[in-house]
């Protein structure tokens, strides 16, 4: 460890800020449906899922190893490039969450990485049959199988309770929701928690404090946890509403389907060693959900702008990491430029969001300026009855006598 400079420093201390963006973040990923089911309450839910997220941290380097020794070479790379890239992870985090859009905390360090290396060591030191196989299709499969056995199991999950009692059913499926929420918490930690354990590891490669194709040692693995953990606990109320309400309005049973779904898959991933988005999945499970039960609608508009993140989160966060590397390039006056520049955004952002707090007080209510009814939500309103004992016109109306005749002494009703 005589090799932990201060530039190594700055840079662990980064990721580990990385670590913390990540977590509340990525908290709507395990408790959004749990919360807007009311299965939970908020300040309880988010601490049980920054316990299951630290948990998780300790189960496998899987993953971790996947972004130290395959993504990029890392026999090329200082840790001033580390550095580069997740200030491009960072800020991508934050602006994301300042607009409530669930997008991906892994994509975006992904993102930060490939650009900060190929500003540093060309397009060679990036490994392109890793970044396919184990980023690129994961995040195209991993909403699609998410999403289509959430629909299958949300249909299931009705057929299955038509002849059960309403409130028994809806309690058996919160308590369900309770424990599948558990189990993507515990799958996050395995998965999300990984990549700032391999980001680490790959810096210390990086600076010599450890050898080449070591596994995260045990102080990264626990700090790394810790912050995930104490992001998770904090909350990212904003992408929390997004995810819970913006999407789609979910009852007890897709909550369940959603959750289960997501959570099979995540672990199948971290198994793998898949750099899976937590987010895509969870995203993916939940639309899925609420096409699967009748009558069920997907907000398609959150859904587009969702897409929308989804498709620049790669390319913008390695554009700022690659301009991060060019001026940390200059030298040590270089990288306390961009070091300043990230605090001093990272501060914007905050003030800003400080316009419109968003908290577990009024996490489950509409946003103010919220879409409007959709097509079909319009037409069924128009053609639903009006309730019982709403007082309607007066529909009366007098007919004329003949000319002659005197005028009829009461109204005929039309």
């Amino acid at each position: 460890m005589e090799n932990f400079s201060l530039i190594l420093a700055i840079v662990v201390v980064t990721a580990l800020a990385f670590d913390f963006t990540n977590g509340f973040h990525d908290t709507a990923n395990a408790m959004a449906t749990t919360i807007s089911t009311g299965a939970l309450k908020p300040k309880v839910a988010v601490a049980m899922s920054a316990v299951l997220n630290l948990v998780g941290a300790f189960l496998s380097v899987e993953v971790a190893n996947t972004i130290s020794k395959g993504l990029v070479d890392e026999t090329g790379i200082r840790p001033e490039v580390i550095f580069a890239a997740l200030v491009g992870a960072i800020l991508w985090n934050l602006l994301t969450w300042l607009v409530g859009l669930p997008s991906s905390s892994s994509h975006a360090l992904m993102g930060g990485l490939i650009g900060a290396t190929v500003a540093s060591a060309g397009v060679g030191a990036v490994h392109g049959d890793a970044l396919v196989t184990k980023v690129l299709i994961p995040a195209i499969a991993a909403p699609l199988v998410a999403g289509l056995a959430a629909m299958f199991a949300t249909r299931l999950s009705y057929s299955l309770g038509k002849k059960a009692d309403g409130k028994a059913a809806a309690k058996g499926y919160r308590t369900g929701q309770i424990a599948s929420a558990g189990l993507v918490s515990l799958a996050h930690g395995t998965n999300d928690a990984q990549k700032t354990m391999g980001i680490i590891t790959l810096a210390l490669v990086a600076g010599g404090a450890v050898a080449p194709d070591s596994d995260p040692p045990m102080w990264v693995i626990l700090s790394a946890g810790l912050a995930i953990a104490l992001g998770t606990y904090l909350g990212g109320w904003r992408i929390i509403r997004t995810m819970g309400k913006g999407l789609t309005d979910l009852q007890p049973q897709q909550g369940f389907a959603a959750q289960t779904s997501a959570a099979t898959v995540i672990l199948a991933s971290s198994h793998l060693g898949f750099s899976l988005s937590t987010t895509h999945s969870v995203s993916g499970a939940v639309m899925g959900a609420g096409l699967g039960r009748k009558g069920g609608v997907v907000r398609w508009s959150t859904a587009t702008r969702m897409f929308v993140a989804w498709g620049l989160t790669l390319p913008a966060a390695a554009l700022v990491g690659a301009l991060a590397e060019y001026v940390t390039g200059f030298g040590t006056w270089g990288t306390a430029v961009v070091a300043v520049f990230l605090i001093g955004s990272s501060a914007a952002i905050w003030k800003i969001s400080r316009r419109e707090v968003v908290d577990h007080t009024n996490v489950n209510e509409p946003h103010e300026a919220g879409e409007p009814a959709g097509v079909v939500t319009t037409a069924m309103a128009a053609v639903t009855p009006p309730p019982v004992g709403t007082v309607t016109e007066d529909l009366t109306a007098t007919i004329p006598a003949p000319a002659g005749e005197p005028a009829p002494s009461t109204a005929t009703t039309v």
